[in-house]
């Protein structure tokens, strides 16, 4: 059977803007190409256009079987984690550095007065300091270029320093204070580098701390140009306030981040060694049992760690959900290494940035995974099959209920195809005229409202509609249907299950309750739908009742029209003042009669 295409149109869709790194992945799980990208989808994008690319590129792209995507905090970490993996890998289409044989650092010389910053490989035989060591070349180069930005130290070499005299071209572009021609005391330049090293420290908090004196000082002095230097100074090191160093304290690491949706569920591990970001892989376990995230994640890590003795385990385990049997699992795992392993949830400082990149990247792959066409084309087939339809349904419209003690009541309508959520044809609809939290009326007035346009011709109809609801709200859909005379849709209601929990609904089609494991496909297909049905309904609801909550009380009182609210709102200044008026003083405003000033009263102190 012939592997499918890669569908690049839908995984395009349903990608981040954030930063990260794209592993391009061929039909023999062999990777093709790894690379970083500040906008995730802007790259990815520009893979796929339509003309511009070279025949290389192009013959690269046609190999593409999927695309796993990592995303970072920054580009910087982006950066970091894809010459990892490339050194890893050794993907085809990568350039691989032959001179890798040891890490490149940033080197400070010992000179007295003004002292360089260069570019530095291999044995550590010169004076001064050197700091690193960094990811490949272009990662010092990269550091080089900003600190030039921000502290504008020399980089040139000690005999080109010695014979200027007047300016080069990098003072011209404010990349360098002019120290060889003096442009700059010694002092004031020792000062910049004391900056510049504690940045490479790592203590860049520090450093814009006496960014922002010293601008402050100068602003104060009427040394407006110096001001405005040290400005652009503090704006480029805010976007690079991040470690960029290979290595870092953290020790061995691994990362758990859990995300589940419409019956589908997701792991995604994140492989931290020596405080440096290895990578990451995705699973898409199956809960048969619909166990809870603190539940299938502690049997997933049971299997992932316990299953096999060769499996490296650090000695810190970071998890977004655990469950009760938190101290066994970590006893279990200490024992399987023979040190002991710390199973942790809550965490701060960089782990916890590693975990909220893991929860990301997790909830991104489910929602990618779930968008696939390839996979909703299978689910759809699955669902003709469970339901014993005569032919697959090519679209499925499911409606769904929600308001706040019978307040500010919408339906939503949401369409699915073949090729998953259609959200043109999604509909509200604010539910007006029925006895407050009556959700049989609310259901009955808005299939009423839809389908009676709909057989007008205005639309398509549904070849199959889901209600969210049991055997009554699919009662009161079919009454709807024959009163419109429409008798070639099927109807199927979806009822919760115990604990609303995924994977235990039961399944009513036209009244008659039909088994669906909850594991399927086909049960995912349809918790996704109503999960989505949900999403909207609730959203118009929340939206509804926040503009309620918005109208003047004014509004509400009848013969106060737009002209009489603003009288009263120009004479007594808003509406504090009208509650605080008397009936005499309401009397006084043009147009307020006593009758009408006595109803305003009452209304507004009822």
């Amino acid at each position: 059977m012939p592997i499918p295409a890669f569908d690049a149109e839908s995984f395009l869709k349903t990608l981040t803007k954030k930063p990260g790194v794209y592993r391009m992945i061929d039909a023999n799980e062999k990777i093709l190409y790894i690379g970083k990208a500040r906008i995730l989808k802007n790259r990815v994008t520009s893979y796929f256009r339509a003309s511009g690319l070279q025949a290389k590129t192009m013959a690269m792209v046609a190999k593409i079987a999927r695309i796993e995507i990592i995303v970072t905090q920054s580009e910087t970490e982006a950066l970091l984690l894809e010459q990892s993996l490339i050194k890893e890998e050794k993907p085809p289409y990568n350039i691989v550095l032959r001179d890798d044989k040891s890490y490149p650092y940033i080197h400070l010389t010992a000179h007295k007065d003004f002292p360089r910053l260069s570019f530095h490989r291999g044995t550590k035989r010169h004076d001064g300091r050197y700091f690193g060591p960094f990811p490949s070349a272009y990662a010092v180069r990269d550091s080089l270029n900003i600190l030039q930005k921000i502290f504008q130290l020399r980089h040139c070499e000690d005999s080109y320093f010695k014979n200027r005299s007047r300016p080069c071209l990098q003072h011209q572009i404010k990349r360098c204070s002019g120290p060889c021609v003096g442009l700059i005391k010694p002092q004031n330049y020792q000062e910049d580098v004391d900056l510049a090293v504690m940045f490479l420290e790592g203590k860049s908090h520090a450093v814009l701390d006496t960014f922002k004196r010293n601008m402050n000082a100068a602003a104060e002095n009427l040394q407006y140009e110096r001001a405005a230097q040290i400005r652009d100074q503090i704006t480029h090191l805010r976007k690079v306030q991040e470690s960029q160093y290979v290595h870092s304290k953290g020790g061995d690491v691994d990362v758990f981040g859990f995300a589940q949706q419409s019956g589908v569920y997701c792991v995604q591990v994140v492989f931290i060694r020596q405080g440096r970001l290895l990578g990451q892989r995705t699973f898409y376990p199956k809960n048969e049992l619909a166990l809870d995230a603190a539940q299938c994640l502690e049997a997933f890590l049971s299997q992932y760690y316990l299953a096999t003795s060769n499996r490296d385990l650090p000695r810190t385990i970071v998890v977004s959900h655990i469950g009760d049997d938190r101290a066994l699992l970590a006893q279990a795992l200490s024992e399987q290494a023979g040190k002991k392993v710390a199973l942790v949830k809550d965490v701060r400082g960089q782990r916890a940035r590693w975990l909220a990149q893991a929860l990301d990247n997790a909830t991104l792959s489910l929602h990618s995974y779930l968008s696939d066409r390839r996979n909703m084309f299978a689910r759809f087939v699955e669902l003709q099959q469970v339901l014993a339809l005569e032919v697959m349904p090519d679209r499925l419209e499911c409606f769904d209920i929600s308001h706040m003690m019978g307040e500010a009541t919408v339906a939503s309508c949401v369409v699915f195809d073949t090729s998953g959520p259609l959200k043109s044809d999604y509909r509200r609809f604010n539910i007006e005229g029925i006895t407050p939290g009556d959700d049989y009326a609310a259901m009955a007035q808005a299939l009423e409202r839809r389908y009676t346009r709909l057989r007008k011709g205005e639309g398509k109809l549904p070849d199959l509609l889901v209600i969210d609801g049991g055997v009554g709200q699919v009662g009161k859909a079919v009454a709807v249907l024959e009163s419109l005379q429409i008798d070639n849709v099927q109807i199927l209601g979806i009822a919760k299950g115990p604990d609303r929990r995924a994977g235990l609904e039961r399944f009513f089609l036209d009244n008659e309750e039909v088994v669906i494991d909850g594991a399927s496909s086909a049960a995912h297909l349809l918790q996704h739908i109503r999960d989505e049905a949900h999403r909207f309904a609730i959203t118009g609801h929340r939206q509804r009742r926040k503009k309620k909550r918005q109208q003047s009380a004014l509004e509400e009182i009848a013969g106060v029209g737009p002209k009489r609210r603003k009288e009263l709102l120009t004479h007594f200044g808003g509406l504090r003042g009208i509650k605080g008026a008397s009936i005499e003083e309401l009397v006084k405003v043009p147009s307020i009669s006593r009758t009408l000033a006595e109803h305003i009263y009452g209304t507004l102190h009822q």
